[in-house]
């Protein structure tokens, strides 16, 4: 085949390239991760931290025995909307105990496991993980099973939210879970799974959980 005339060579490749540039600006950026929902505080944040403040619940010092319940390990990564780690977060959970009962004085269900912290912190490690060692959260009077948390990252505003167990019976019948939309539900919602190789010792096993946070609004 002849080769095209040099004009028309020429405006080939400049109707060519403008319509690949064209292409290439009609891709989207890469969608940025959703940010975790926020949601209210709660009554029961401890007025006061306890001395024995760990990222292990389970056990408190100077007492010999564990908390009553579930063993659950639970973690994941503190990550901004582009993906990226978080350094240095604060991460703060805290929950009632298996009874049902928080460590504050305005819950005046019944005096609360002494062998549960009731609240405990950590900071996040250089690629945004996080780790505790805690019960498998119960319901209390009005409210499905869920775990506070509280997370203050360098640079951004601090989010305070709630972990909800999926596939629990009472999620759907819970005021604040059902204000949540559906999108945002899956973002709070995890599912638990048993782990015995983490806790060989204890008789009702242990379970496992993965909860990934994204801090959306920056200071």
């Amino acid at each position: 085949m002849a080769g095209l005339p040099g004009h028309a060579a020429t405006r080939r490749r400049l109707i060519v390239g403008a319509a690949t540039l064209a292409a290439l600006r009609a891709v989207p950026a890469a969608a940025a991760l959703p940010s975790t929902p926020g949601q209210t505080e709660g009554p029961f944040y401890p007025l006061e931290l306890p001395l024995d403040s760990d990222n292990d619940l389970v056990r408190v010092e100077g007492r010999p025995e564990r908390a009553s319940g579930t063993i659950l390990h639970l973690g994941g990564r503190v990550l901004d909307q582009g993906g990226r780690p978080v350094r240095g977060a604060r991460v703060e959970i805290w929950q009632c105990d298996a009874f049902g009962v928080y460590h504050h004085p305005g819950d005046r269900q019944g005096p609360a496991d002494p062998d549960f912290q009731g609240f405990g912190a950590t900071t996040a490690t250089d690629d945004g993980g996080y780790r505790f060692r805690t019960i498998e959260p119960v319901p209390y009077p009005g409210r499905t099973p869920h775990i506070h948390f509280k997370i203050a990252g360098p640079g951004f505003e601090p989010l305070t939210t709630q972990m909800y167990v999926a596939g629990h019976p009472q999620n759907e019948r819970d005021f604040l879970y059902r204000r949540l939309d559906p999108k945002a539900r899956d973002l709070v919602t995890v599912a638990l799974v048993p782990a015995p190789d983490l806790e060989p010792s204890a008789k009702s096993g242990a379970r496992r959980a993965s909860f990934d946070i994204v801090l959306g609004v920056v200071t």
